[in-house]
């Protein structure tokens, strides 16, 4: 099986059937609610993002039994929205889609008393998140990095090349999935970005002329990051490669 039918096979077992996220504790299980709440919020992809850097952050800190989960998951969706002066996150959506995605079936809170504890459990989260993280809510995303990375790539390669496969919204894609991972914060946003991009290129076959991959030092990420290894570039690719086999792994559960 070739990389690119390894990877939309993973990606198409991950979309099987929804989640009843209170029937399994499987690791991955909470960022994967973070990301549908996120797409029912319709939420930019930098907020969605920030939102599970921001629970990846706070998790490193502390011992997950000592927290709910899905308490910081959803706080963590509501402040990332301040973060990004994102204005289309509202506390009261957050909290209706974050109590509906985790009990399905179940109607929009009404302003009862439920619906204030759970706003009051959500807001006093932030507070214990922003405390944790010692007031360092600088979040810096692999976003910017992408883009200015494909934009000198397209020029090395040619627009012809490039415009034939969809090395953009693949390298993009598996971007905002490996977001999905605690593991992205073992990288810099930088080594992240290329990551991807190199996944997204083998995946379509594509090669960037005037470089020799035999020889570290003539690898094509080399002018744009020098600190890059072609050691940190296959942990990354597979790291984002294990994140669409447990999301399978968590769909067929």
């Amino acid at each position: 099986m070739s990389l690119q039918q390894h990877v939309e096979s993973s990606k198409a077992q991950a979309q099987l059937k929804p989640l009843d996220y209170r029937k399994t504790n499987m690791p991955g299980i909470v960022p994967l609610y973070i990301f549908e709440c996120a797409t029912k919020l319709k939420m930019k992809p930098l907020t969605a993002a920030c939102a599970a850097i921001v629970y990846h952050r706070f998790f490193k800190e502390v011992k997950p039994t000592d927290y709910d989960e899905f308490l910081i998951a959803a706080s963590s969706l509501y402040l990332a929205g301040k973060i990004k002066d994102d204005d289309s996150v509202k506390i009261r959506d957050v909290i209706n889609v974050a109590y509906c995605t985790l009990n399905r079936g179940n109607a929009p809170l009404d302003l009862n008393d439920e619906y204030w504890s759970m706003r009051d459990a959500i807001v006093q989260a932030e507070l214990l998140i922003t405390r944790t993280l010692g007031f360092d809510l600088n979040i810096d995303l692999a976003h910017k990095y992408l883009l200015y990375y494909m934009k000198t790539l397209q020029d090395w390669v040619g627009a012809e090349v490039w415009n034939s496969v969809p090395i953009a919204k693949a390298a993009a894609s598996y971007l905002q999935d490996f977001h999905h991972s605690a593991n992205i914060l073992k990288y810099k946003p930088t080594h992240v970005a290329i990551g991807c991009l190199s996944l997204a290129m083998q995946t379509y076959g594509i090669q960037v002329p005037l470089t020799d991959e035999a020889e570290e030092g003539s690898m094509w990420y080399k002018p744009l990051v020098k600190d890059f290894t072609r050691e940190q570039q296959w942990e990354i690719i597979e790291n984002v490669i294990e994140v669409y086999k447990n999301e399978a792994l968590l769909k067929a559960a």
